[in-house]
């Protein structure tokens, strides 16, 4: 039986997987099918999301879920995690599942964790958040996120079999904090990405990575979140990254829509679906937030980039 199983065999879960490897331990990772398994298998990398990184000796590819390990990793994309977790729940009972990935689940509003408590109720949810790149990860950079669980006990124990050499993890209880800074900073990122895109310049992006910080603290400390944990890696830190790197899906989207050319994407732009779900909270609680309902509106194309920036610098002037 393997030390860790990590779900999901795309870049950021090929990158935990090499990473957790490297110290020594025994990795299953799953892959969406066999083919992609035995594609891992014999290139022991994975060509497509992180060329020339060779998987450790530790990194056994599968497609299949049976006998995952004690500490799960679910590295798949936030809007397929409940449809994937219906399919192998049945192989997670009483597991530690840690959510990698950022978001909130569209068709139920809810974030990874309650998604977890919902389709796996005899397992302990988690989740993993902060700035980082899968590519930097797997190259052995040095990264720091935030584990985050319900119970101290259980994000100490997370935090110890999860740290490695060049990946070192702080732990909080907050999970809604760090859930909502992890989800909302794509939607900031998009944004930002728009204002580069633009031509609006750097003082632009920076004024507005400043209200959408202002605006994600706004609606996790309505939710119950603490305001050190957006002020923190899951909040503050991964918005920096994610709004100043054309590594940042969210934000080469942004630019590319910014730029006129419609905000084509390959892969998964989380903050699509994330700015709709928000926006549909904000207008049944009346709640003020300006960047997402701009980027909401854009992507669904129902305003342009001119538009949402009127919009946004028509607001009426106000305290700081």
């Amino acid at each position: 039986m393997s030390d860790i199983t990590v779900f999901g065999a795309g870049a950021f879960g090929t990158a935990l997987a090499i990473s957790l490897a490297r110290e020594g331990l025994e990795v299953s990772l799953v892959a969406r099918d066999e083919a992609q398994a035995r594609e891992l298998r014999e290139a022991r990398e994975n060509a497509r999301r992180l060329p020339g990184v060779p998987l450790p000796e530790g990194v056994r590819p599968t497609a299949s879920p049976e006998g995952a390990a004690a500490i799960c990793l679910l590295a798949v994309p936030m809007q397929a995690l409940a449809g994937y977790l219906e399919r192998i729940s049945a192989h997670l009972e009483r597991r530690r599942l840690v959510a990698c990935c950022k978001g909130i689940d569209l068709a139920s509003g809810r974030g990874p964790t309650a998604v977890i408590a919902e389709a796996c109720p005899s397992a302990t949810p988690a989740v993993l958040s902060g700035p980082s790149f899968a590519v930097d990860i797997a190259a052995g950079l040095p990264t720091a996120l935030t584990i985050a669980a319900h119970d101290e006990h259980e994000a100490e124990a997370l935090q110890h079999a999860l740290s490695t050499a060049n990946l070192r993890l702080y732990r909080t209880t907050d999970v809604v904090g760090v859930e909502l800074g992890g989800a909302l900073k794509n939607v900031i990122a998009i944004a930002a990405g728009v204002t580069i895109g633009a031509g609006l310049g750097e003082s632009a992006r920076a004024a507005l990575m400043t209200r959408g910080l202002a605006e994600i603290t706004r609606f996790a400390l309505a939710r119950g979140a603490r305001a050190e944990t957006l002020a923190g890696l899951s909040g503050f830190g991964d918005l920096v990254l994610t709004c100043t790197s054309v590594k940042s899906r969210n934000y080469a989207f942004g630019l590319a829509l910014g730029q006129g050319s419609g905000g084509g994407h390959a892969g998964t732009v989380e903050g699509i679906t994330t700015a709709k779900a928000v926006a549909e909270i904000a207008e049944t609680l009346s709640f003020d937030m300006p960047v997402s309902r701009a980027v909401a509106a854009l992507v669904a194309t129902r305003i342009t980039v001119e538009e949402a920036m009127e919009a946004l610098l028509a607001r009426p002037l106000r305290k700081e």
